[in-house]
């Protein structure tokens, strides 16, 4: 009964515990929303969190506030960009993965040497190549860059993951699809892709977190103010005032944030095996 007791004792401080870590992670959140009810004065003169007064007019004059464009062009813009990318980095990342895990060719080792070899690059080093590339193709002010990137697999973490993983399947459910007449893109979509299922999920929901919050090489890539994504915007509105109504931005912020923490949540258990298992498999 005693040992059944401190089990008992033990369990609830480990969720006390845990339940304290999770408000304290989210306690920036928690933050931001209340503070877009309140004015600057509260802002910068009161450590409360709850706000004096609570009116929903932050929210409606920031949807409005940037040069007569809605936030809900930055959205859609946003989820032009996004959808798209990560639909194309996940097809070609499995495609690749799946010529590395299950292919013998000539330079094999070498050229998965040279793609692992990419991901100790710095960002800083790319830049200018890759403006250079973008811009004799002409695809300049746009999402066609994005596009490119993605379609080519030039995101070689998920490539390396998704090979971590197909390693760690049987040879012998190829074989078998062999033998009942799969070629071998069938065997791939037919017999492997359920099966890679978590890895796919955990590569898509990656790639849809880091487009969407991705500021730097939108600002390069992106000019026209129509075409900003809620990144760009959320940044402009700091600009097109000369004193900054904050709770407009923090209003805004919540609305930007919504839909990663949405996204997450719905694909949590598949984000979280798939990362659990491509690190373990190989």
């Amino acid at each position: 009964m005693q040992k059944k007791t401190k089990k008992k004792i033990k369990e609830v401080l480990a969720y006390v515990v845990l339940i304290g870590i999770g408000i304290l992670m989210i306690y920036p959140l928690i933050w931001m929303f209340f503070a877009s009810f309140k004015t600057n004065e509260e802002i910068y003169g009161s450590i409360s969190l709850l706000p004096n007064s609570y009116s929903w007019e932050a929210y409606r004059n920031g949807w409005n506030a940037i040069g007569g464009n809605t936030y809900a062009v930055f959205f859609r813009n946003s989820f032009l960009l996004v959808a798209p990318t990560t639909i194309l980095t996940v097809i070609s990342s499995t495609l690749v993965a799946y010529g590395f895990a299950r292919f013998n060719f000539t330079g094999k080792r070498l050229a998965f040497s040279l793609l692992l070899s990419t991901l100790m690059l710095p960002n800083a080093i790319l830049i200018i190549p890759r403006y250079s590339i973008f811009r004799n193709l002409h695809v300049m002010d746009g999402y066609g860059p994005f596009y490119l990137m993605a379609a080519f697999a030039c995101y070689p973490f998920f490539t390396y993951m998704l090979v971590q993983f197909m390693r760690g399947l049987p040879r012998e459910l190829d074989e078998s699809a062999y033998i009942d007449g799969c070629g071998t893109f069938r065997t791939l979509i037919q017999i492997l892709m359920p099966l890679l299922k978590p890895a796919i999920f955990s590569a898509g929901l990656l790639q849809f977190l880091w487009t969407y919050n991705d500021y730097f090489n939108s600002l390069i890539y992106i000019n026209s103010v129509k075409k900003f994504t809620v990144s760009l915007a959320l940044r402009l509105s700091l600009d097109s005032e000369t004193i900054v109504v904050w709770k407009n931005v923090m209003a805004m912020s919540c609305l930007a944030v919504l839909p990663v923490v949405i996204l997450f949540f719905f694909c949590q258990k598949y984000f979280v095996e798939g990362i659990a298992t491509s690190g373990l498999k190989g």
